[in-house]
Parts: C-alpha cells; structure tokens; sequence
C-alpha cells in the first residue's frame, strides 16, 4: 500500500468520515443535501471536454466527449453514493483520467436518489439512459461501468439486456460493487473497524429509503440474487479494507459457477471508493481498464 493511500486513510479517521455511514440519522440528514439540483459540472470539466447535457426522464444527463477521440466505444458510467448521495467531485476528477486512458466517450446520468425518488423511479431512469445512448450501438462499443451502488446499477443494466434478449456490452466494470442490500453478510461486520468510511447501519438504512419496502432481495436492487449467466465479460476491482469486499468475493465465485470467468482483482489495504483517489493504486487500475477496454 503507497503512503499516499496510507495519509487518506489517516485523514478519513481523523475527520470521522465514517460516521454518517454510522449513524442512520446522520445518513438520513446527509442525504437531504445530495439531491440532483446540487449536482454542477465543473468548469474544468467544459474546458476539457466537449460537455453535451441532455433530459432524461426529466432528470439531467451529461455526455462528455474527448476533444481528440481515440476510438468508437461509449462508456456509460453509473456513480456510486448509496442511492442517497449525488456524483463528487472525485468522480468528475475519475472520469477525466478514465477519458484520458482510454479515449472513449463517456455519459453520466445524475439519476434520482432517496429519500426523495425510490428504485423504481432510478430503474426507469438509468435503463432509458442506457437505451438512448448505448443501445443502438455495436456491443462491441458498449462499456458499462459503476462503483459502489453505481456498480449494482451496472449489474442491473447487464441483467436487463439479457432478459430483452440483446446482445451483451463489450465488458461490464465494477469498482467496489453494492449488489446486495441486505447487507446481512457476516463479513460486513468482520471489516468494521477496519473501513475508515463506510458502515452496515447507515448502509442498511440507504437500502430502507431507496428500496421503500421492495424485498431487498429482489434482483432489480440485489443483483447478485438475479441470474449471472450469459453476461458481459465482468471486471472487479475492489479493496481488503472495504466492508463491501464481501459483495464482489461473492460475484466472483457465483460468476465462476456458471462456468464463466471474472477478471477480479483485490487491492491489499485499499478501503471503499479509492478509485476515484488521486493515488498510485488508482492510476494502477485505470491504467487496467483502459487495456481491458482496448482489449
């Protein structure tokens, strides 16, 4: 692990981060502030890129395009905040060095979150943005990609295409994936004190306001209880520092069952949402995807 990780692991204890995933009331006031009228490009973000804004289900959706285009392929990126927290920063910052590495078009839905929208309403949301922006494209130019919840959402999407009976994206990508929101796992628990940021309580209360009484088993929000056969080619990059590393060991060792293969990769050390960090083993593994795109 580089002492860059090892100083934004510091800070996070230092600064409490973990306590509004501690404490449901804290979730649940800190999900008010997340809603999509906070959401803003950043400037940086327009001068760098071609930035196209677009209605979807009359929530925003904006396509950022590299000025020079290295090839056809179109990523539909899904963030992550646990159904209750808009796109950040660091995920703008992420997506400039994921265009960067791999020269693709990339579309983001700001899609809506609890408490103030339920799954249903994401679902529709997230489906029609994939339709209108990847569906009539080639497979072999479809990249679908998310971290956190946005990695469930990616599931979801690949689920879906396979019940429509269509041809499956290129690859499927999940950083540090939510696929289920039970969150009943013992291993939840078991990393507790190691995750600096993230916490079953105000996890299990995220999945209660998005899910707004739907079994949470249900594959549409769960879906590593749906089936898992026939997919994309599925990358996961994920950390041992993580409460959520339950979820993505899962995945890996169901995918494997059906016969297929999963390119799984597991961060010593690393804790949820690293990713998007400006850190060595996030450059690593952007530096991954993009051979894994190009592949």
């Amino acid at each position: 692990m580089s002492w860059q990780a090892r100083v934004v692991i510091a800070k996070y204890w230092v600064t409490r981060r973990k306590q509004v995933f501690a404490d449901p009331g804290k979730l649940r006031d800190s999900a008010e502030s997340h809603q999509a009228e906070s959401v803003q490009v950043p400037g940086w973000v327009h001068r760098r890129f071609d930035v196209v804004e677009s209605d979807v289900l009359g929530h925003r959706c904006y396509t950022l395009h590299p000025r020079e285009p290295e090839n056809s392929q179109h990523i539909l990126y899904l963030h992550g905040g646990a159904y209750v927290h808009q796109v950040e920063q660091a995920h703008w910052r992420f997506l400039a060095r994921l265009i960067d590495s791999t020269g693709s078009v990339v579309t983001v839905p700001i899609y809506p979150l609890a408490p103030a929208h339920a799954y249903d309403e994401t679902l529709a949301m997230v489906w029609e943005t994939y339709q209108r922006t990847l569906g009539d494209l080639p497979a072999q130019d479809q990249i679908v990609m998310g971290d956190s919840a946005g990695g469930g959402l990616s599931l979801f999407v690949a689920q879906r295409i396979k019940h429509r009976g269509w041809p499956q994206p290129r690859r499927l990508v999940l950083f540090a994936p939510w696929l289920d929101l039970t969150t009943s796992n013992p291993g939840i628990a078991e990393r507790e004190s190691h995750d600096p940021f993230l916490s079953g309580p105000g996890l299990r209360e995220a999945a209660r306001l998005y899910t707004d009484g739907l079994d949470q088993r249900d594959p549409r929000v769960s879906p590593l209880f749906g089936d898992l056969s026939g997919l994309a080619p599925i990358s996961v990059f994920t950390g041992t520092r993580d409460v959520l590393l339950t979820d993505s060991r899962r995945l890996r060792d169901r995918i494997r069952a059906t016969g297929a293969d999963v390119d799984y990769e597991e961060y010593p050390g690393m804790f949820h949402g690293w990713i998007l960090q400006n850190l060595p083993e996030a450059r690593h593994a952007t530096d991954r995807v993009s051979e894994l795109v190009g592949d």
